[in-house]
């Protein structure tokens, strides 16, 4: 059976891919500053303490895991671009130089494969319309520029023995755990309460086909994939169709947001993952998922 550490295991992507692979029949320990409250996962996990801290020694976090998959993040809560708050310096040392320690400590411990979740957030917004994995990465944010180095560390450790694959991740949504508010719960406060809602585009990818993406860089040829990187994106929505899903399930009588303006939006392909055997659930997902999430409103 193969060993796989998550780092943010307990974090909102993070159980996601915990669940699948635990689903998958992998065992998985799950790394993080704190541990995972009973319940909290469908099964029950290992847990080792990990944190982003450049100057810890952890490598004994990585004993007998073949893999690792770094979905850790130090940031303010409930924002990744600006997550750094008051503090840039903090922030660059915990997810640039931190996450960097990890993946020196992984390797040394004799770790085979390591998938980093980056986002989409280094290409930055002077990117083309359609975005693919060999337009220029221009990061004009804190958070794009730390993943971006991360993921050039990460790829510069890439090798026969340690085969290395990045995810750009775009907008996920899905379900939260137990105890916690999934990403639209205030779109949908506000539009049952009849308050106004400003119209809104965004990129999305279901938090199961995020760890199925994850699932692939672990089983795929290591020829295919080491030391590539690969976006991970779905669906292009807006609050309107996400409300009309909501209105439909509900029957709330209130009106819709005007539809957002996606001419300019920015459209990550996702051929290259695609061609591994990626199929996410497109509009399907997001209609059943919002019709999920609306049970509990």
């Amino acid at each position: 059976m193969t060993r796989v550490l998550v780092s943010g295991g307990t974090g909102f992507v993070g159980r996601f891919i915990v669940e699948h692979l635990i689903a998958s029949g992998y065992e998985v320990t799950v790394g993080g500053r704190s541990r995972p409250a009973a319940g909290f996962f469908s099964q029950a996990v290992s847990y080792v303490p990990l944190r982003l801290d450049p100057e810890a020694d952890q490598t004994a976090a990585f004993a007998d895991s073949h893999a690792f998959v770094h979905a850790g993040l130090a940031h303010v809560e409930g924002r990744y671009r600006g997550g750094e708050g008051a503090d840039p310096d903090g922030f660059r040392r915990a997810n640039l130089d931190g996450t960097v320690r990890l993946f020196e400590e992984a390797r040394a411990a004799g770790v085979r494969r390591c998938v980093f979740l980056s986002s989409r957030a280094v290409y930055g917004e002077k990117a083309p319309a359609m975005v693919d994995e060999t337009s220029p990465a221009e990061p004009d944010t804190l958070y794009g520029e730390v993943k971006l180095a991360a993921e050039r560390a990460l790829t510069s450790m890439a090798g026969h023995h340690f085969v290395t694959a990045t995810l750009r991740v775009t907008g996920v949504y899905g379900p939260a755990g137990p105890g916690r508010r999934h990403k639209w719960s205030n779109l949908f406060a506000d539009y049952l309460a009849g308050r106004p809602v400003p119209p809104r585009a965004g990129s999305e990818v279901h938090g199961d086909d995020v760890a199925q993406a994850v699932k692939l860089m672990l089983e795929a040829d290591a020829a295919k994939l080491c030391g590539e990187v690969f976006n991970v994106s779905d669906v292009l929505t807006d609050n309107r169709e996400i409300l009309s899903l909501l209105q439909s399930a509900t029957g709330c009588p209130h009106a819709l947001p005007p539809a957002a303006d996606t001419s300019a939006f920015k459209l990550m392909s996702t051929e290259r993952l695609r061609a591994l055997g990626w199929t996410p659930g497109g509009g399907e997902r997001l209609a059943a998922t919002v019709r999920e999430l609306a049970r509990d409103v």
